[in-house]
């Protein structure tokens, strides 16, 4: 790679990092839900559809656990948690965790120890568009012994999460990467709910 090709490169990068910052600064993310923004991007696809920062997707279209990549190094371990923060609640603990893995080897986020199981965007009726905001924390003290309530597909008891409180209690570095999306409701949020017995 010659220097000019290095530092576009370099340049491109460090607009990435700008990006994910200032789109989450601009949809209130940070401070909401954080403290301070990731500088890397979560690379997400749900079938084709290709997830950039902000992109609007429907409850049906995100049904399913979408592909993950992601920067990471070698003999680190990773968090991916994926959480909503626009539930019609106040206080410090007002998410809904929608996913949790811990203990991910590089980017095999199905190697991970699932601590959440994946369920898709189901914004209750008449409640607008909800953010969906992925992030990624790296464990730098390795394999960690997670001692939270392991929670189903069927399970509805995700709600009062705090990323935030999580990542203190288990001395997570970041979020290292993010991204997030927008849903609002549509005719697959009645299956979701059924599904976890909201209804």
């Amino acid at each position: 790679m010659n220097l000019v090709a290095a530092a576009a490169a370099v340049f491109l990068l460090g607009v990435a990092a700008a990006n994910v910052a200032l789109e989450f600064k601009a949809a209130n993310i940070e401070p909401d839900i954080i403290d301070i923004s990731p500088n890397e991007t979560i690379e997400i696809k749900y079938g084709k559809k290709e997830i950039q920062l902000g992109t609007e997707i429907t409850p049906s279209e995100a049904k399913d656990i979408p592909e993950i990549h992601y920067k990471y190094q070698g003999g680190i371990l990773y968090t991916l948690v994926m959480t909503d923060p626009d539930i019609p609640v106040r206080g410090y603990n007002r998410e809904w965790q929608h996913w949790v893995v811990g203990n991910i080897p590089e980017d095999k986020v199905a190697k991970g120890e699932v601590l959440t199981e994946y369920v898709g965007p189901a914004p209750p009726k008449n409640s607008g568009l909800h953010r969906y905001v992925f992030l990624l924390y790296r464990q730098n003290q390795g394999s960690i012994t997670f001692d939270e309530r392991r929670i189903g597909n069927r399970d509805k008891r995700r709600n009062r999460f705090s990323v935030k409180r999580f990542a203190k209690k288990y001395n997570l570095e970041g979020p290292i990467a993010g991204n997030y999306m927008k849903a609002q409701y549509d005719d697959y949020v009645p299956v979701v709910q059924r599904q976890i017995g909201i209804y």
